[in-house]
C-alpha cells in the first residue's frame, strides 16, 4: 500500500512544486531533480523493476540531459528546467518519452505566446507589489518553462507503468 501511495503522490507533488517555484521565483532547486532522481531510483528497486528497465529509463533521462544542456548552452532554458526535464524523462522511459516532450513543448509554446500578450499590457497597479508577478511581466524576464514541463509530465503519468501498477481496489477496499 506505501509503494502505491508513492507512486500516486511522489511524483506528481514534485512536479507541481517545480512548476509552482519556476512561476514564483523563476527558479527549481536543484533538490527537486535529485528528490525525482533518488524517488525514481527507490521506487524502481521497490517494485522490483529489472535491471536493464532500469538501465533504459536511465538512457531516457541522459538523452535528455544531453539534448537539455545544449539548449541550456544556447540560452533557450534554465539549467532548473534542463534538470528537471531530465529527472522527469528518467521516470517515464523511452516509452513515453516522445508523448511527454510533445506535450511539454506544446504547453511550452502556449505559455511563452500568452506571456508575451501578458508583458504587452501594463500590469495594474494593485498587482504592482507582487515580485513574483513583477518578475514574470519584466520584458527581459525568461519564460517559467518548469510549468509546462510540469503539465506535460501530469498529462502522461497517468499512462506510465507507475500508475497502471497501482491496485486501486486496495484503496476502495482497506480491510
Amino acid at each position: 500500500m506505501i509503494l502505491d501511495v508513492v507512486r500516486l503522490l511522489l511524483f506528481p507533488a514534485l512536479m507541481a512544486f517545480a512548476a509552482a517555484s519556476d512561476l514564483l521565483t523563476m527558479t527549481i532547486p536543484n533538490r527537486v531533480s535529485l528528490t525525482l532522481a533518488a524517488g525514481f531510483v527507490a521506487l524502481a528497486l521497490a517494485s522490483g523493476m529489472g535491471a536493464s528497465d532500469i538501465l533504459s529509463h536511465v538512457g531516457a533521462g541522459a538523452a535528455v540531459l544531453a539534448m537539455a544542456f545544449v539548449c541550456f548552452a544556447m540560452g533557450w532554458v534554465g539549467g532548473g528546467d534542463a534538470k528537471v526535464a531530465a529527472a522527469a524523462a528518467l521516470w517515464f522511459g523511452f516509452a513515453h518519452l516522445l508523448n511527454y516532450l510533445v506535450y511539454a513543448s506544446l504547453f511550452g509554446g502556449a505559455l511563452t505566446l500568452l506571456l508575451l500578450q501578458f508583458r504587452q499590457w501594463p500590469l495594474p497597479h494593485a498587482l504592482a507589489s507582487q515580485g513574483w508577478l513583477l518578475r514574470l511581466h519584466a520584458k527581459e524576464s525568461g519564460i517559467p518553462y518548469g510549468i509546462a514541463l510540469a503539465i506535460g509530465a501530469l498529462m502522461i503519468y497517468p499512462e506510465t507503468e507507475w500508475i497502471r501498477a497501482v491496485d486501486i481496489m486496495r484503496f476502495a477496499n482497506p480491510s
